[in-house]
């Protein structure tokens, strides 16, 4: 683990690009990894002092939780204006894009005045050290597209970009049918789109042995890795207290499974109903061993993007 102090004017920096609600960052900073209980602070200071927080505590990888923090900032950029009421009426508003385009690169700017550089997929590190490989696009026919340097990556680049992958279906061109991603079959759809050009034998719904008199399907098995990944569509509120237990017994099927060593669990929060998600990845992450099987288990858990 290595934890790296903030400056402040890099946690002030990053306060002002966060939008939303106490309720809503709250659980951005518990999703991203930040200690401890949110500060009883003011809006204007709560989150600066927070992210201080993260870079004097020895046991946080403070630049993890930076880019945790700003990955949805960065990544995903306000959709183009049609204009607005006040165009139309002569009045000059200010253009959301070129607002969040000064609001970006002041960040970027402040980060690397105090030895930081953002790259794509919330990654932070240092400047000198060595840059982290990013996926290039495929040129031309026949090209053989750059691969992230591991399957870890590559998943965590394709799970943490479900929100912006989902953008330009859910808001499309006129006329076409928009889509929507209400339920666990169409997160685990998209996920599989995702995949399909970078990993060559993905079974969806492969068979799992029982576990206390039930039968289960894995939602995609990738049998050359020995990895499962099982998805989650948070629903509602009394659903987010139930999602933990649920992916404990999907656990214990999964570990009886001859290729299921590794098992990601996938749980999309659009609207944030689970309170403490860093508590639920802490109880479930890490290895299951019993005399029936062992299974290392990895817990993402991914929120709606503005």
């Amino acid at each position: 683990m290595s934890n790296v102090r903030l400056p402040v004017a890099v946690c002030a920096a990053v306060a002002e690009v966060l939008n939303g609600s106490h309720d809503s960052l709250n659980a951005l900073f518990e999703a991203a990894g930040a200690p401890g209980a949110p500060p009883d602070l003011a809006h204007a200071t709560k989150w600066k002092t927070w992210l201080q927080r993260v870079g004097n505590d020895p046991e946080i990888d403070s630049l993890q939780v930076l880019g945790n923090l700003i990955e949805e900032f960065m990544d995903l950029p306000p959709l183009q204006s049609s204009g607005s009421t006040g165009d139309f009426l002569g009045i000059e508003t200010p253009d959301p894009v070129e607002e969040y385009n000064k609001r970006r690169e002041r960040l970027v700017n402040i980060l690397e005045e105090h030895g930081f550089r953002y790259f794509r997929g919330g990654r932070v590190i240092q400047i000198g050290q060595p840059e982290p490989i990013e996926i290039a696009p495929i040129k031309g026919s026949g090209a053989e597209g750059s691969k992230p340097s591991t399957l870890d990556e590559l998943l965590r680049i394709i799970i943490r970009g479900l929100p912006r992958a989902m953008q330009p279906l859910i808001h499309r061109r006129k006329g076409a049918q928009p889509l929507q991603f209400s339920s666990e079959y169409d997160i685990q759809d998209l996920l599989h789109a995702l995949m399909r050009p970078w990993i060559s034998d993905i079974r969806p719904e492969e068979f799992c042995p029982s576990y206390a008199g039930s039968n289960t399907r894995m939602d995609f098995l990738l049998p050359a890795h020995d990895l499962v990944i099982e998805t989650k569509r948070v629903r509602d509120k009394a659903h987010a207290s139930k999602v933990g237990d649920e992916l404990i017994i999907d656990i214990e099927h999964y570990r009886k499974h001859q290729k299921a060593n590794h098992l990601w669990c996938v749980i999309y929060d659009p609207d944030l109903y689970i309170s403490n998600p860093k508590g639920m990845i802490d109880d479930l992450e890490g290895q299951r061993a019993t005399p029936e099987g062992t299974i290392n288990v990895k817990v993402i858990v991914v929120g709606a993007s503005a």
